[in-house]
């Protein structure tokens, strides 16, 4: 029984090894620096913003809406290529994390070949077409949001990035040749009343993250979710919490070195850089602290997504569950490819940046 709970607790561990990391940062930062890190308005309004998100997304996965718009992607030809479009567009929309947790079961559930390539071109793609949206990825909202960036302004900066790694991932994924074997037709999931609902919150929190609308208007997914839908209330607190120790680290650190980087190429290297380690989110909230050069950093943190298994964590998350799918024979070889391809788009995304700028 002991060594029964003494497993879980590790595994816990191990599993939110990026929330025990920062919370540890936090804690010896402050204690180092006899300073208690203050929290500002804008940084409140991104944790509640990514709350909101959170629920309305989870929201529309129990309405059965993404399931199964998810499934219309088996049928026809150019399985690979319409996957890998999904998760692009996707994570534009509802984020990295989430169109890979959607997309990759159903990825594993085919009966096809080269599924592990095609989920490492999914893991690309999740994390090239959510550096499209100000809204795709935490670190995009805490940029955007922090910055006060118009949103044309943001999709402009950002798009050559997308827009390459989007037409690279097409011409690999066309290149792929799968074959489907016959079988029995996948059982149709119900889309409820729910959906409509969630797809109109949705929109709203899109529009209050664009500010048109107030901040607090993204209450109303909350509130209902509360009153009609507790269900969908059970989402990442642990995720929301980290960013909260990323905040308060961000703050002791800019207390620590009281300098600011300056030079745009340096910051986009150091940001790009420092993902492959700690990861891009808490990369993005901890160099916002010394920067005023936005755009570099916000090519830094998602050209850093690619490469390493933790630059992001939908890496982690494409990775995690393709592993525990496959037999463990399959899996060093996976690791080995799915590093080695990640970084091939990660000296691509580096050479981009400095050819453009």
């Amino acid at each position: 029984m002991f060594l029964h709970t003494r497993r879980h607790i590790l595994d816990f561990i191990l599993r939110e090894w990026l929330f025990f990391s920062s919370a540890t940062g936090l804690l010896v930062t402050s204690l180092y620096l006899y300073h208690f890190p203050t929290f500002s308005t804008d940084e409140f309004e991104v944790i509640f913003i990514l709350a909101a998100l959170f629920i309305t997304v989870k929201g529309l996965e129990h309405s059965g809406l993404i399931l199964h718009l998810s499934q219309s992607i088996e049928k026809g030809k150019y399985i690979p290529v319409k996957l890998v479009i999904a998760t692009f567009i996707l994570s534009a929309l509802v984020t990295n994390d989430i169109a890979l947790i959607v997309i990759v079961p159903l990825t594993l559930s085919l009966n096809i070949n080269r599924k592990d390539i095609i989920v490492i071109l999914e893991a690309l793609a999740a994390n090239a077409g959510s550096a499209l949206s100000p809204f795709g990825n935490p670190q995009n909202l805490f940029i955007y949001w922090v910055y006060d960036i118009k949103p044309w302004l943001f999709v402009k900066s950002i798009a050559p990035f997308s827009f390459v790694f989007f037409c690279l991932l097409i011409i690999v994924s066309y290149m792929i040749k799968t074959s489907l074997h016959k079988r029995s037709s996948r059982e149709t999931i119900p889309v409820n009343s729910n959906a409509i609902i969630y797809s109109i919150f949705l929109l709203v929190i899109i529009l209050t993250v664009l500010r048109i609308l107030p901040v607090l208007t993204g209450m109303i997914a909350v509130v209902y979710a509360i009153v009609f839908d507790r269900k969908s209330l059970v989402v990442d607190y642990l995720l929301l919490l980290t960013f909260i120790c990323f905040f308060g680290l961000a703050e002791n650190m800019k207390v620590l070195f009281s300098s600011e980087i300056a030079h745009p190429k340096h910051i986009f290297m150091f940001s790009a850089l420092a993902s492959q380690v700690i990861s891009n989110v808490p990369a993005g909230l901890v160099l916002a602290k010394f920067t005023t050069q936005w755009k570099a950093l916000l090519w830094g943190v998602n050209v850093g997504g690619f490469g390493s298994l933790i630059g992001s964590l939908a890496n982690l998350i494409a990775y995690r569950l393709y592993i525990t799918h496959k037999t463990s024979t399959t899996i060093a070889v996976f690791t080995f490819t799915f590093i080695a391809i990640g970084y091939l788009a990660f000296i691509i995304g580096i050479g981009l940046y400095f050819l453009l700028n």
